[in-house]
């Protein structure tokens, strides 16, 4: 089938942003109960406004995965999942969510402003503008507040994406989305506000690792995620292969 990524969804100016093409990817990819999870590795950046395809994959194994192309090169690949295990760090109060977000380093420097989760060069209803920030307690976590426009499968991993990106340490180094695993719950409810939780990993070289929770206004855990973030040249962010 065909797709086509959408200018609005961009993350870099010129290429789309990770959570939502790996959300719009693993939307179609059949999960079960011993693998409700999807994991997407991102190959390449994602064009913007043109025909990509979208195929069946099978993997190794026998499951049924996804890969996303571009007139021959590789943008994505999406396979089912075991998913994230473990529990997310304590949920910060609304009050220090509130407080993290005036710490928001992407209001001093933005490696991406365009950017459809986080950008600060956007503005609602047209994106998500997410400001996680760093909770002043020395735990590492990141958080940001998000009242959904719109519930779906790429909005949540949207959602899930850039606040891993910070709290993994984007702010003065342009880092992309390399791997990202998550797993859906419930859709959020449109209109409530909900938090999303962040925080580091652990890194080794270029490579940094990031989990992210989306939690409902009632404290239930609706979505998680981990992810795996490359440290980049900015001129490597351009997609590849002929318009």
């Amino acid at each position: 089938m065909e797709l086509t990524i959408p200018h609005r969804y961009c993350g870099p100016p010129e290429s789309g942003n990770g959570g939502w093409v790996s959300g719009i990817v693993a939307a179609h990819v059949p999960t079960t109960g011993s693998h409700p999870a999807v994991t997407v590795r991102l190959a390449s950046p994602p064009p913007l406004d043109r025909a990509l395809t979208l195929e069946a994959a099978p993997t190794p194994d026998g499951a049924i995965g996804v890969s996303l192309t571009h007139r021959g090169h590789l943008v994505a690949t999406a396979t089912p999942s075991t998913g994230p295990e473990g529990e997310p760090p304590p949920t910060p109060t609304q009050e220090q969510v509130r407080a993290a977000e005036l710490r928001y380093e992407g209001l001093v420097d933005h490696p991406f402003p365009t950017c459809f989760a986080c950008g600060t060069g956007r503005e609602h209803p047209d994106a998500l503008c997410l400001r996680p920030g760093p909770i002043d307690d020395g735990s590492g976590r990141y958080a940001a507040s998000w009242v959904p426009e719109e519930t779906s499968v790429p909005f949540v991993w949207a959602a899930l994406d850039c606040p891993g990106g910070w709290s993994a340490g984007i702010a003065g180094r342009p880092m992309v989305l390399g791997t990202m695993t998550a797993r859906i719950h419930a859709l959020p409810e449109a209109g409530e506000p909900h938090v999303v939780l962040a925080w580091q990993r652990g890194a080794e070289g270029r490579k940094h690792l990031s989990g992210t929770a989306l939690i409902s206004p009632g404290g239930e855990v609706l979505a998680r995620a981990e992810a795996t973030w490359i440290a980049v040249d900015p001129t490597s962010i351009r997609p590849k292969g002929p318009a």
